[in-house]
């Protein structure tokens, strides 16, 4: 456990030497990276130290804070979070020495450099933390740090707005949060973390509804998604990476944490879940794909991802509720898995969009195209971690996403009929699937393929070693996942037993075996797609170079007839018009020889654009008024107001 305390140490203190730096040098930015290599693979050494000895590693201190102790338990449960969000840390801060330079950003770059130890630490600290007062410090630092982060560059007013509203959402969380672990401790008799399946499950209900606010507000479950679309575009891209790969992720820890605590799981918690995860992956991925700006993208296909992980939570909790150990096994290792993988390609993701965003200066994917020619190696990293998102073999995405299906249709296979409504978590999932594979096919055709759509595309230039080799490390991981799966079957089998004390790991393990089948299909669909390569490219060098490709027609193509991001995926956008009422203008061509027509769309947030920012308005517009109304400067209404509270005192004591 000690190599994992000094490596907390490390990462969140390798910002400081920089503030006692001049603004302008470079000695202070390498210097934090390289205490934040030197603390991540500390912090590897003591979970693979824990993981190996097969129990827990524990950590106590007495502490002098009333009711808490430096209580700190490394198990499996905690270690597959740790494990992604380590190698996350490490490969943004490396991204970051030429992505968000010093020299370049003397403004600002000390302050990134700060927080993003500090997230990093706390986010470590509150996931091994078995001490709800911990816990909470740990998790405040984490919402404070996340703020500054993505108020880097707080001279811009979406940012600012952006952090308002982050911050305005994780409050409200924490305070929720604060009352979660109030009702746990007085049910439980104690601040320390129950052990798992220890509680009973008299007043469990309200801890469970506090719990799964406080928790999905960190996650982004619809409609408590509201902070992250902006946040997430805001920060800079390496944090951002961090924010959407790493950080919503406590939230899902929390809410396993937290269940793993009750001896009996009711049923509406399982369905609250999974319906809460169905609704967050299909209103995210069609949010996802009515965007333009690339990182906005990226933050709904979080809420999409988290819906996923949602929904193999929820076929785990109803396993339990129905005690149906395989049921566990499969939803808990889906769920766990996929937090896993979700760390890997979404971070890559950001990474590969901000090495686009580093050389054409725009967040706008219209502004784009043409860029694989350009940035051969950012494009293909980019097309890899799509192909990890959109759940295709044989990257991890598909690993994850094949465990939930499994689990989705295991409940036809038992009597009872309620449980059976569980299979349709398998179409919900099918088609969050179909919709984020069509998502990637518009950013990556617009972005990279096809002619530059502005001068600053056409003088865009690939991106430093330095940028792609952290974004070629997230890469290998994700195929790693994909291909030898099996691997990780002890991990994941021993965090299911931890966390669901009935299932023994007979069963656990006996569940997770199509792993194994798994794997030999995804090293037979390589081998099948590097001969197709291999064909493809054999014959292309007999071809012809004089012949341009098919364009639609089209002699000479020019960027103003190619598809933009609002007419590619109008048709399918139009289809949720119901829960996105997105705003079109224009399109509408008439007449044998219509004139030039322009095409846009805007899609605003349902929750926060539409209900809650025309409600706050409406009711600080009630209070104004009322305001105006009582304190009108008219002199005799004031003595009308002294007169009418002397009454009031004088009736309330003399009767």
């Amino acid at each position: 456990m000690m190599w994992l305390v000094c490596g907390i140490f490390l990462i969140t203190f390798a910002g400081v030497p920089g503030l006692f730096c001049a603004r302008e040098g470079r000695g202070a930015e390498r210097l934090a990276c390289f205490l934040t290599l030197i603390g991540t693979a500390s912090g590897l050494a003591g979970v693979t130290r824990a993981l190996l000895s097969d129990g827990e590693m524990i950590f106590d201190l007495p502490w002098s804070l009333p009711g808490g102790r430096l209580s700190l338990c490394l198990d499996p449960l905690a270690a597959i979070f740790i494990l992604p969000l380590l190698l996350v840390v490490a490969c943004g801060s490396i991204y970051g020495l030429r992505y968000w330079p010093q020299r370049e950003h003397p403004e600002n770059g000390r302050k990134l450099r700060l927080f993003y130890g500090l997230i990093s630490g706390a986010m470590i600290l509150l996931l091994i933390a078995s001490n709800s007062i911990l816990f909470l410090m740990a998790w405040e630092v984490m919402a404070l740090s996340g703020y500054f982060l993505i108020t880097t560059e707080d001279h811009k007013e979406d940012v600012r707005r952006a952090g308002f509203i982050y911050l305005i959402a994780t409050h409200t969380g924490t305070l929720a949060l604060f009352a979660t672990f109030a009702l746990l401790s007085q049910i439980s008799g104690s601040l320390m973390f129950p052990a798992a399946g220890s509680l009973p499950i008299a007043g469990s209900g309200l801890v469970f509804l506090l719990g799964l606010f406080g928790f999905g507000m960190k996650a982004g479950l619809i409609p408590l998604h509201i902070w992250l679309p902006g946040a997430h575009a805001a920060a800079p891209s390496h944090a951002s990476a961090l924010l959407s790969g790493v950080m919503i992720k406590t939230g899902i820890y929390g809410l396993v944490r937290l269940t793993s605590m009750f001896a009996e799981i009711p049923h509406w918690w399982g369905w609250t879940i999974l319906v809460l995860g169905g609704i967050s992956g299909i209103m995210g991925v069609a949010l996802a794909l009515a965007q333009h700006d690339i990182k906005r993208l990226l933050a709904y296909h979080s809420v999409e991802n988290i819906g996923i992980i949602a929904l193999g939570l929820g076929l785990a909790l109803l396993g339990r509720s129905y005690h149906l150990p395989e049921l566990v096994a499969l939803g808990l290792a889906g769920c766990l898995l996929h937090v896993a993988n979700h760390g890997l390609f979404k971070s890559l993701l950001f990474l590969s969009a901000g090495s686009v965003i580093h050389a054409v200066g725009s967040r706008e994917i219209d502004h784009y195209g043409g860029l694989l020619k350009r940035q051969p190696w950012t494009g293909a990293l980019f097309l890899g971690g799509a192909v990890a998102i959109s759940g295709l073999p044989p990257f991890n995405g598909f690993i994850s996403e094949w465990l939930i299906y499994l689990g989705a249709f295991l409940p036809l296979r038992q009597p009872s009929s309620m449980l059976e409504l569980a299979v349709f978590a398998a179409p919900a999932l099918a088609l969050i699937g179909g919709l984020a594979l069509a998502c990637f096919v518009k950013v990556f055709g617009i972005a990279f393929l096809g002619e530059p759509r502005t001068a600053a595309a056409t003088q865009a230039h690939e991106s430093p070693v330095s940028m792609l080799v952290p974004m070629f490390l997230l890469l290998l991981a994700c195929i790693w996942i994909g291909l030898l799966p099996s691997t990780l079957i002890p991990l994941l089998s021993q965090a299911v037993v931890h966390w669901s004390v009935a299932s023994g790991v007979a069963v656990t393990t006996q569940a997770l075996t199509p792993l194994n089948w798994v794997s030999y299909v995804s090293w037979l669909l390589l081998l099948l797609i590097a001969v197709f390569s291999l064909w493809l490219y054999v014959r292309s060098r007999k071809s012809p170079r004089t012949i341009n490709t098919w364009g639609c027609g089209y002699q000479f193509l020019q960027p103003r007839i190619q598809y933009t991001s609002s007419s590619f995926a109008d048709s399918l956008v139009g289809l949720f018009h119901f829960g996105l009422l997105s705003e079109r203008h224009g399109g509408k061509v008439t007449g044998l020889f219509p004139e030039k027509i322009e095409f846009s769309s805007h899609t605003p947030d349902l929750v926060l654009d539409r209900l809650l920012i025309p409600l706050f308005h409406a009711v600080a517009g009630l209070f104004r008024f009322i305001r105006t109304s009582v304190q009108n400067g008219i002199l005799a209404l004031y003595l009308l107001y002294v007169a009418l509270a002397v009454f009031t005192l004088l009736a309330f004591f003399t009767f």
